[in-house]
């Protein structure tokens, strides 16, 4: 319809119940017809209209599984089968893309060809919970259609000679797709519908008995003529705020939030040189044959090859102490028999923990098999598998109660309100996380809790969870100066240096600030301490492994356990109770952990400390405390102690020695994100700036002609398409609005789109204002939030603390004031959940041009609080129960009363952040759609440009 691409879709045709069918071809993470690739998420349809049981099958990237559509039954429309993997086979069934469409759907009814009411629900694909309001009807929100949707309801209207017809739109990506087509089908309860109705009704019985009386005849009902206006709501107002009350004129417009990923497992890599003709072949077989190129390994089949190999060369029994093996082929076993255990862990391969690097090393010239000249063999390759990292049962808990605390404070005024802001289509969210998957299940657990949603974290994180990971993932741009960082903190640690500074300086302007006066003696201290835990963790792991070795289960192919693929839910006490580690570590790959910590720590040949293991340790001591106490290891405590306080010292200072260095790592770090975070700043002012100006629009608007198109270029202001005036007085035009001009310019009154909408993809979305039963349908919020790891988080902050130490910005007041730039040095750790929050408030009382329009205001919160860690009272010993370390709350980091502008926010930010003409179109995220472009004001005078009885002669009859 209009040059809108229809879905790929295949049909699997079965003539009897499981038929194999050679064109039908089924692996981990898609399906073949006909040599056309399905990558999942897909959907299955069943041939058969009157069978409603659809299927959508997720990709083991986003922790598998299948969703099961059905028509609803009491307060359910789909459920989450996550132990389902393989399509149906008893029929016939329809494959098809799965469309992304930010969690709602749209129904569309039509009233003859020339009238649409449309209406958005909550789509059954992300929870399965049926939103019901007092009387147990569905709840439902009319919105207005853009003239591609409604051309095509007229299409459909026609096609299927339904002049009364219902069908269901899908919008994905900026464009509208028809799913389904339901015939005769009338609107349940909608004032609107019928109003609209008994109107187009009179116009067909006037057209056809007495046309002279249909153009003059209103197109409103008489008794709504002089109906009053709704009332007026509260606003979203700041009120009394984080930063101190700014009177009731002020508006909440946008809320940014940068968010570090839960609670997670310690991060593992084994290395190991290979020779094995197995492991050399599988490098070849999937690495194109190319003896000099290195593979990835990361899908299930490929992991599954490589656990089959591994098996085949793992020993059965360990060598005595008086073998004559060399010491090398003993280390060389124990990591092999360390991978293997890796790789059976789960039972199943996710996809989004685990992954194998082969790079070959060494090459021989052998002879060709068919005896024509020679080729290069590899000989020896390095592998290096990556595991480990995952997400807790902790971290999900606090990801969601973040998210809960989100709705109900972070919105004011609002509070449990915020999801009827969302579902009304006044609330622009869109969720974005790095490639990392603790920080994608972070991300949707978030999604779970601040949109009070049910269910499993899969379809969640599928529908309403973009990846961009060229800006939220990746230390390649500063790795330099951070490897210069890490040298000068080396060479202050091992020398015993002190940190020497003056009174009149700031304690954290000094190099390697921070760090422990005694840092030089607590190494050995840390050293000593970690063989202390390993060796016990040893005892524990022989025992394991002599057990293991009695059942032979080294050749027992586990049972798929989704909790150990993508991390548990709860904790498991069975196994606690047991005495076994928690999670799907066994004291094996525990051991393995803390033995290669006591490696890489200490180099006892050279002796010499390696300080970059020092997070590692602490990480390691920090996970073993909260979620392994009850294995009372002798000396963690102390052990934990002494590493956080190297740790305090040292993670910071990877991110830059002092605050120049700070600044310059940073900026190339997190300027891509800081691009992104002032585009969506800007263009929430330029939205606002286009509500307060309705008339300049307006008048824009009435200079355009007969001969502009809906699809020629975009434009810097609201173009109306003036064919459309065909269509009723309720519906409203597709906006357009010129991305690349509005970039460019944040003092125009331009109306300009998202920039994560940077392509032309991206259509804005309303609620329609007349008839939405919401007292204030103009109010909207947009919010976006970004989920990453602990280097972004870094990276920001310190841009945001020393941005005014750049020679561009000499003399000019810091956007973080001197009391909180006093907290930040003493916080030293942003931890799990640790967040940063820009609110930007507009001041509606104040003139357009006035500076003090639009205020920021910054917040941060360090994440989980240690205390539970650090002290022995009851109250920490219920939180370690539990697993769980609390969230702190935000901290201001401004002065209470004191006032950023945005145009202030700007002038600091912009030398360190990518400009908006340089962010590249992306690949659009499978993620949410924007709702918001233009006010509901500026639409009501754009349905009056175009009254029913105008055009009443052109209907087609």
């Amino acid at each position: 319809m209009h040059g809108v691409p229809v879905p790929r879709y295949a049909l699997v045709n079965r003539e009897v119940p499981y038929q194999e069918l050679d064109y039908f071809v089924e692996e981990e993470d898609f399906v073949e017809v006909h040599g056309h690739r399905f990558w999942k998420p897909f959907v299955e349809k069943p041939v058969e209209g009157d069978d409603h049981s659809i299927m959508i099958y997720y990709p083991s990237s986003a922790g598998g599984g299948m969703k099961e559509l059905f028509r609803k039954v009491g307060n359910r429309s789909s459920e989450f089968h996550p132990e389902v993997r393989r399509v149906r086979r008893e029929g016939s069934y329809i494959y098809e893309e799965f469309m992304p469409t930010g969690g709602t759907d749209v129904k569309v009814y039509t009233v003859g060809p020339e009238y649409a009411h449309a209406e958005a629900r909550k789509s059954p694909v992300v929870d399965g919970v049926v939103m019901r309001n007092p009387d147990g009807k569905e709840v439902r929100y009319p919105v207005l259609l853009t003239p591609t949707e409604k051309q095509m309801a007229r299409d459909v209207c026609i096609a299927f000679r339904q002049a009364v017809c219902g069908f269901d739109l899908l919008r994905c990506e900026g464009r509208s797709y028809v799913c389904d087509v339901n015939g005769w089908s009338f609107v349940k309860n909608s004032y609107k519908y019928y109003d609209d109705a008994a109107c187009v009704l009179r116009k067909i019985f006037l057209d056809a008995k007495a046309p002279h009386l249909s153009s003059a005849i209103p197109p409103t009902l008489p008794w709504k003529v002089n109906e009053p206006s709704q009332p007026s709501e509260g606003l979203t107002r700041q009120g009394s705020g984080i930063i101190g009350t700014f009177g009731q004129s002020e508006e909440l417009r946008c809320v940014i939030a940068i968010i570090r990923h839960g609670d997670r497992t310690p991060k593992q890599k084994v290395k190991l040189k290979v020779t094995e003709e197995k492991l050399l072949n599988l490098m070849l077989k999937y690495n194109g044959g190319r003896p000099r190129s290195e593979t990835k390994l990361k899908s299930a089949i490929q992991l599954q090859d490589l656990l089959d190999a591994t098996r085949m060369l793992v020993p059965r029994t360990r060598p005595g102490r008086e073998s004559d093996s060399e010491a090398e082929d003993i280390e060389h076993a124990e990591k092999l028999r360390q991978v293997k255990a890796v790789l059976e862990e789960g039972g199943h391969f996710s996809g989004i923990y685990r992954k194998v690097q082969l790079k070959p090393l060494k090459w021989v010239k052998v002879a060709k098999s068919n005896g024509e000249g020679e080729e290069e063999r590899p000989v020896e390759a390095l592998m290096v598998l990556k595991y480990g990292g995952v997400l807790t049962h902790a971290g999900r808990k606090q990801a969601e109660e973040l998210g809960r605390y989100f709705r109900n404070n972070m919105y004011p005024g609002e509070g449990t309100g915020l999801l009827r802001l969302h579902s009304t289509y006044r609330h622009d969210l869109k969720i974005y996380s790095s490639d990392e998957g603790r920080v994608q299940m972070s991300a949707a657990a978030f999604a779970k809790g601040l949109l009070d949603l049910e269910g499993q974290l899969t379809p969640i994180l599928v529908s309403l969870v973009s990846k961009d990971s060229s800006m939220l993932d990746g230390l390649d741009n500063a790795s330099v100066e951070m490897e210069e960082a890490k040298a000068r903190l080396n060479e202050i640690i091992t020398s015993g240096a002190k940190t020497v500074h003056s009174n009149a300086t700031p304690p954290w302007m000094a190099d390697g600030s921070g760090l422990p006066s005694n840092a030089s003696e607590l190494l050995p201290k840390l050293v000593k301490l970690t063989k202390k835990v390993t060796e016990q963790v040893r005892l524990l792991a022989k025992d394991e492994d002599e057990e293991l070795t009695k059942t032979s289960s080294y050749d027992v192919i586990l049972p798929y356990d989704q909790a150990k693929a993508l991390g548990k839910t709860n904790i498991d006490v069975d196994r606690i109770a047991a005495g076994l580690p928690c999670g799907s570590e066994g004291f094996l790959l525990m051991y393995a952990r803390w033995r290669k910590l006591v490696r890489d720590l200490y180099n006892e040949r050279k002796e010499r400390f390696d300080i970059t293991q020092i997070p590692d340790v602490y990480d390691s001591c920090k996970y073993d405390l909260l979620h392994n106490a009850h294995l009372n290891l002798e000396g963690l405590d102390e052990l934990f102690k002494v590493a956080q306080l190297l740790a305090d010292g040292v993670i910071p200072n990877e991110y830059g020695i002092n605050p120049t260095q700070k600044l310059k790592i940073g900026s190339k770090i997190a300027r891509r994100l800081l691009g992104k975070i002032m585009i969506d700043l800007r263009n929430t002012r330029e939205e606002a700036i286009s509500v307060a100006e309705p008339k300049s629009n307006q008048d824009e608007t009435s200079k355009l002609t007969n001969s502009e198109k809906e699809d020629k270029e975009y434009h810097p202001k609201l173009h109306v398409k003036n064919e459309d005036r065909k269509s009723s007085a309720t519906d409203i035009s597709k906006l357009y609005i010129k991305n690349e001009d509005t970039r460019r310019s944040s003092t125009t009154s331009e109306i300009s789109i998202d920039q994560d909408d940077d392509d032309d993809k991206e259509t804005q979305y309303r609620l329609d204002p007349k008839y939405a039963n919401v007292r204030t349908p103009e109010r909207h919020v947009r919010t976006r939030l970004y989920f990453t790891s602990e280097s972004h988080i870094h990276s920001l902050m310190n841009v945001l603390r020393y941005c005014n130490l750049d020679e561009s910005l000499q003399g000019e007041d810091g956007l973080i004031c001197y009391s909180a730039l006093e907290r930040l040095f003493k916080t030293k750790e942003l931890d799990y959940m640790s967040y940063i929050v820009l609110r930007m408030f507009e001041n509606t009382a104040v003139a357009l041009e006035d500076p003090k329009k639009f205020r920021v205001e910054m917040t941060f919160s360090r994440g989980a609080d240690l205390s539970p860690l650090e002290n022995n009272d009851s109250k920490a010993a219920s939180l370690r129960q539990e697993h769980t370390l609390p969230v702190m709350g935000p901290e201001r980091l401004q002065e209470a009363g004191s006032y950023l502008t945005l145009d202030k926010m700007e002038k600091m930010i912009r030398s360190f952040a990518m400009p908006a003409e340089d962010f590249p179109p992306p690949s659009t995220p499978a993620g949410f759609s924007g709702y918001f472009s233009k006010s509901a004001a500026v639409l009501e005078r754009l349905v009056n440009l175009w009254p029913f009885h105008k055009h009443a002669n052109s209907n087609g009859k």
